[in-house]
């Protein structure tokens, strides 16, 4: 097929923006942290025309009603939209649409919507994260091993903040601070194709990062970034059921558990990695698309492709504190009404299957917010080169941690026409709460076995 000369010239000159904005974010140096860029290795400037503009600390008012573990209210809740963008004039934007977004709006162009505010950017983070950020700047590198690129001498802040390539950028995804340790009360739902509401999941979940432990360092770190445990309350089939994972800068390190009410047992799970399905989404979502990417570094190849502006999700506080689930779960997409986009910089890196790997989509796209680090947007291929899904991450404000956090996630499967959102806090009382210090026994096997009595 031979592509239209204006397609063509336009393709070549978003390349050619891509490299210029990829150049210039790489010749950022030591010197520049925390003074043109942010602490966390962000462009602390606002764009040329002001419709990105300068960060200037983040968003840490907290709310004098806010009650420790409860509900967020929406800080903007008085923010008018700029504008929406729909199928009829998606092209007027196309230059900051991610493909996924723009393949959403021709499924379903009589519903889909994206609602514009200004853009806010709330990101902040402890003193003590900045200052680790810092260090790894000048301590931290990427090193191969058998479990793919990894970080070494990087503890307590973004490992790489000024990023030379695929591997570090996803790091900085992996290891983005989000709080130390969180107590969450949420619901998963899957959408069918025909819009009926499934949920796979109503549960109560533990979480840690020890690599966010303010006591600890690089020398005497052993690695294991994230700890979780999710005991199961619903629905009554799958009641009592509890899953628990405990992962590894080297993922061969990693290990995870299940507990199965029927057979009354721990059990250690043999493949929690990659494509394998995930158990609370009813098996179909992978472990690796937990939090848009988790997982082994080995199964691709990373490049990182630029940096660009593109509305993304953000400040997406309205959608958590949303009444009941059913006010924000459309028949084939979130309800618009309830989702809030800015615009924003992204680092965009592509991944392709790895020699000699498996999987079962080779090919993937991920956007990520510079000063958050977190992947916001992405895109799966599968082996015929059709797009399978889109993926999706609602980061929400928390000035009390202080963070902007990745809260609910999901994806748009868009060959079957089913979708699927993790962690939706809405109609919950209790959500996404920041907590001492939990007992390390939590997350040992003996405490699924030992509450695990229905």
């Amino acid at each position: 097929m031979t592509i239209p000369f204006t397609l063509k010239t336009f393709c070549l000159a978003m390349l050619g923006v891509a490299a210029l904005s990829l150049q210039s974010a790489m010749a950022a140096s030591l010197d520049d942290l925390g003074k043109s860029l942010t602490p966390l290795g962000a462009e602390r400037a606002g764009n040329a025309d002001g419709t990105i503009p300068v960060w200037d600390g983040g968003y840490t008012t907290v709310d004098p009603s806010y009650k420790a573990g409860g509900k967020r209210n929406d800080p903007f809740a008085a923010d008018k939209p700029l504008f929406s963008i729909t199928a009829q004039n998606m092209d007027q934007y196309a230059d900051k649409l991610s493909e996924g977004t723009k393949a959403v709006f021709k499924r379903y162009p009589d519903t889909y919507r994206i609602d514009v505010y200004p853009t806010r950017r709330t990101a902040a983070a402890p003193q003590w994260v900045y200052d680790n950020t810092l260090k790894n700047a000048r301590e931290a590198k990427l090193v191969d091993s058998a479990t793919g690129p990894r970080p070494e001498g990087a503890y307590g802040g973004i490992p790489f903040p000024i990023p030379k390539n695929g591997p570090e950028v996803m790091w900085n995804h992996v290891l983005n601070w989000r709080g130390t340790s969180i107590s969450i009360d949420t619901r998963h739902y899957l959408i069918t194709a025909d819009g009926s509401q499934v949920m796979t999941t109503d549960g109560r979940g533990l979480q840690e990062m020890p690599y966010y432990y303010p006591e600890g360092n690089a020398a005497n770190y052993d690695g294991t970034y994230w700890l979780f445990r999710l005991v199961t309350m619903g629905p009554a089939l799958r009641a009592g059921e509890q899953i628990m994972g405990r992962l590894n800068i080297d993922a061969d390190k990693d290990v995870n558990y299940t507990y199965l009410v029927g057979q009354r047992r721990v059990r250690k799970l043999p493949n929690a990695c990659c494509d394998t399905p995930l158990p609370a989404s009813a098996g179909v979502m992978t472990f690796d698309e937990t939090n848009l990417y988790q997982g082994r570094m080995d199964r691709f190849n990373w490049k990182l492709v630029g940096k660009q502006e593109m509305y993304i999700p953000y400040n997406t506080n309205k959608l958590q504190a949303a009444a009941k689930p059913e006010d924000v779960l459309g028949k084939h997409h979130l309800n618009p009404d309830y989702v809030r986009w800015e615009l924003h910089r992204v680092w965009v890196v592509e991944a392709d299957l790895a020699p000699g790997k498996r999987h079962q989509l080779p090919k993937s796209r991920y956007y990520l917010d510079e000063d958050t680090w977190q992947t916001v947007l992405g895109e799966r291929w599968d082996a015929n080169g059709q797009l399978a899904k889109v993926l999706w991450s609602m980061p929400s404000v928390m000035p009390d941690v202080p963070a902007v956090a990745q809260v609910s996630s999901g994806f748009y499967d868009m060959i079957s026409g089913a979708w699927f959102i993790q962690s939706l806090y809405a109609g919950k009382e209790s959500q996404y709460g920041i907590v001492d210090r939990y007992n390390a026994s939590e997350f040992l096997p003996a405490a699924m076995a030992g509450s695990g009595v229905r």
